[in-house]
């Protein structure tokens, strides 16, 4: 099948969109892809959003306002994309993850995607794992198993975002997954806050700083680090980080987050080192948290580039092969990746 995958992460950056030809199993063949940026007052929106999310009722005016939005946002990337394709794989934007409340919302609007694209739609990919005490996420990891097929092994694939997660991949194919703590979104969030910038540029404030010490050791003993895999994260759920660094120079600041985003990555729970750690998402471009992983990390480290893999779309990669599994009833996740209890396919399939 030819499809389109798209993807909004935690990041709030833009919509990603990627051509994929798959079987859903051992055929891939990436194709075009793009990133096509939100507004500024799109993300702002979005922003607002997160904060509210916990309190949000389903038919409040802002968030339909805002689905509608960024619904009409992911069309237009599908036809700035221009590639011909047979279905398409929606993820949506999530504004609130709770695994342990069985709830993950992702807002979008696949029934005005179908009409606005004339596709069918693929969607809903997390729900199923929720309900069958998953994690419901993360779900990049069978992806993530597909393009390391010839890879030697074991090998890690870690994807920064707004959020940081890892899949490990065993020497026998079996996979071990999970989020391990907070990717770009604080950064962003304070640079958004302090310098008016949406991100640290080039890591230039944080190449500039050190990292504070005693506030790492503050940050890393937060009981979630002490959890085994499967676990998943919420956006927010480092957000208490930021008053801990408000006394903190600006680098210096900016150099603990970076510190604390290298680091806990690289405590993720794997049966054994990894031969290498290949990092995808928009961390992979910033020089402070690849040298920070690099100084860290008990094997080499490289960009997903080094293996071939656009690293830009893998994302949005990832949810046409999903898409494609939906199609042919194939599980989603499984027990190493989400913790749930057996492979469990989901998802759902909407025409125009």
């Amino acid at each position: 099948m030819r499809i389109v995958g798209l993807m909004s992460g935690t990041s709030l950056d833009g919509v990603d969109a990627a051509l994929l030809e798959t079987d859903g199993d051992r055929v891939v063949r990436p194709g075009r892809a793009l990133t096509h940026p939100f507004t500024p007052a799109l993300r702002a929106a979005l922003r607002t959003l997160l904060d509210r999310a916990p309190a949000l009722a389903s038919d409040d005016p802002a968030l339909l306002q805002t689905q509608r939005e960024l619904t009409l946002h992911h069309a237009e990337a599908v036809r700035a994309l221009g590639e011909n394709a047979d279905l398409l794989g929606f993820h949506g934007q999530t504004i609130l993850h709770r695994p342990a409340q069985k709830r993950t919302w992702q807002i979008g609007d696949p029934a005005l995607l179908a009409r606005e694209t004339n596709l069918p739609v693929a969607f809903d990919f997390r729900s199923a794992d929720i309900a069958a005490g998953g994690q419901g996420a993360p779900f990049v990891p069978a992806y993530h198993a597909a393009l390391a097929a010839g890879l030697e092994k074991p090998v890690a694939v870690l994807n920064i975002g707004g959020v940081a997660n890892i899949t490990y991949i065993a020497a026998d194919g079996s996979l071990l997954a999970c989020d391990t703590g907070p990717g770009n979104a604080l950064l962003d969030d304070y640079c958004a806050r302090h310098l008016g910038e949406p991100i640290d540029r080039d890591g230039r404030l944080a190449r500039a700083g050190t990292p504070h010490e005693a506030t790492l050791s503050t940050l890393l003993s937060h009981p979630y680090f002490a959890r085994p895999a499967p676990k998943s994260l919420d956006r927010q759920d480092f957000s208490h980080a930021l008053p801990l660094i408000e006394t903190l120079s600006p680098p210096d600041a900016a150099a603990t987050l970076v510190a604390f985003t290298a680091r806990s990555a690289l405590a993720a729970p794997w049966p054994a080192p990894p031969v290498r750690i290949l990092v995808t998402g928009g961390g992979r471009h910033n020089p402070a948290i690849m040298q920070a992983l690099r100084a860290y990390a008990p094997c080499p480290v490289a960009p997903v580039e080094d293996a071939g893999w656009d690293g830009d779309a893998l994302e949005a990669q990832c949810f046409a092969y999903l898409a494609a599994r939906v199609v042919q009833g194939l599980p989603l996740s499984y027990p190493g990746t989400t913790g749930v209890a057996e492979p469990t396919a989901g998802g759902q399939i909407l025409r125009p």
